[in-house]
């Protein structure tokens, strides 16, 4: 059989796999759109903190040639290593930090006064506004690019027997071993995980509307909760300027009971500096769901729901929703927001005003820090004089 006649026949049985469906179907290309099961922002992890155990002091005699009285020369160990918290601006989720980190070991005291290593700090990158909790008690708060704090402290190194040399006992055989290094479970949170946070009842359109103003793409479906973590999508402008908007998980009556996930989800939406409750306009009486968010709101936490905060009427693409906007309209002291996050009606104005509220915290914001910067500078100036 020569080559051209099987080449023929693998050419023939190749087709015959083609057409019964046992070749592999070739991929999409582009990257694949990311769901909620890939992806997840994460504003709330236990973690546990493990300093680095210091090294034993070593027991050890000079011996060596014309060295009669050598005398002890057993070096110290070295000191465990830290566990130490930097707040990075590139950081924008918890998602990417393990359950337990731990600092390096102290390496052991040797003879010839050698000293033990010391082990290596364990820095972990956390993001912006992360505050750390210890039984419900803040420990640090983390806001500045660059901010540090050490969460636990490695142990001290053994005392080698050289330093046990005194003038009654010229040859000590005793060492100490290394302390252990400090542990702790702490709950770190994100303070803020967005500007604006979109409140609603499940089904009300949130996940489309942040996939209308941002690149974001959660996972969007015909059923309830198809939202279970939040995501954050950015909203871009033309100067330049980025503004963070959270799709928060949907509410349900009775949450501040902690009804479903409600505590959980509640939480979220304290995080956001302003809301944007999203109402749902295709449902008989739309705005009872006003009425009810704020009041899950307000028995979760006194205030929360007089935070800054737009009211946004969705679905007006249905024929149904134009009596319900007016409606609503007439029921709310605020200008409503009709749109449809679908087709993407009304959508420029939405960010338009989502800019409007950022600037005026932003502001706000500028001039608390000007405050802040002209004390610095006046203590800074007190201490010199003195």
């Amino acid at each position: 059989m020569d080559m051209m006649q099987k080449i023929t026949i693998r050419s023939a049985r190749l087709c015959k796999l083609c057409s019964a469906g046992f070749a592999s179907k070739p991929r999409k290309l582009g990257k694949p759109d990311l769901s909620e099961k890939k992806m997840n922002f994460v504003d709330w992890k236990r973690v546990e903190f493990r300093a680095g155990n210091g090294g034993d002091g070593c027991v050890s005699m000079r011996r060596e040639a014309y060295a009669e009285f050598g005398g002890p020369d057993g070096g110290d160990g070295g000191t465990g290593g830290d566990v130490i918290l930097e707040a990075a601006s590139r950081m924008k989720s918890l998602e990417h930090l393990s359950y337990v980190y731990k600092g390096e070991h102290g390496g052991k005291g040797s003879g010839g006064n050698c000293s033990g290593k010391s082990g290596k700090h364990a820095v972990i990158q956390v993001p912006l506004g992360t505050i750390l909790k210890e039984d419900q008690d803040i420990v640090c708060d983390l806001e500045k690019e660059g901010d540090q704090t050490v969460v636990v402290y490695g142990g001290l190194g053994g005392r080698g027997n050289k330093s046990f040399v005194t003038s009654n006992m010229q040859a000590p055989m005793v060492a100490t071993k290394g302390q252990q290094g400090q542990q702790r479970k702490l709950a770190l949170e994100l303070k803020t995980i967005a500007h604006a946070g979109l409140v609603g009842f499940p089904n009300a359109g949130k996940s489309s509307l942040l996939r209308a103003l941002s690149r974001a793409r959660p996972k969007v479906a015909a059923y309830p909760f198809t939202t279970l973590n939040p995501h954050v999508g950015i909203i871009e402008y033309p100067d330049l300027e980025q503004v963070a908007v959270a799709d928060i998980p949907g509410l349900i009556p009775g949450a501040h009971l902690n009804k479903g996930l409600g505590h959980s989800f509640l939480r979220h939406i304290d995080r956001c500096l302003c809301l944007l409750y999203v109402i749902d306009l295709s449902q008989k009486d739309p705005w009872d769901q006003f009425t009810h968010l704020q009041y899950e709101l307000e028995q979760y936490q006194p205030h929360l729901s007089e935070r800054p905060h737009a009211i946004i009427g969705n679905k007006i693409d249905l024929p149904e929703s134009q009596s319900s906007l007016s409606g609503l309209q007439e029921r709310v002291d605020i200008p409503v927001i009709g749109l449809s996050a679908k087709f993407k009606t009304n959508i420029d104005q939405l960010k338009m005003h989502v800019r409007k509220l950022y600037d005026e915290d932003m502001k706000d914001r500028r001039k608390e820090s000007t405050v802040e910067v002209l004390k610095r500078k006046k203590e800074q100036y007190k201490n010199r004089v003195i």
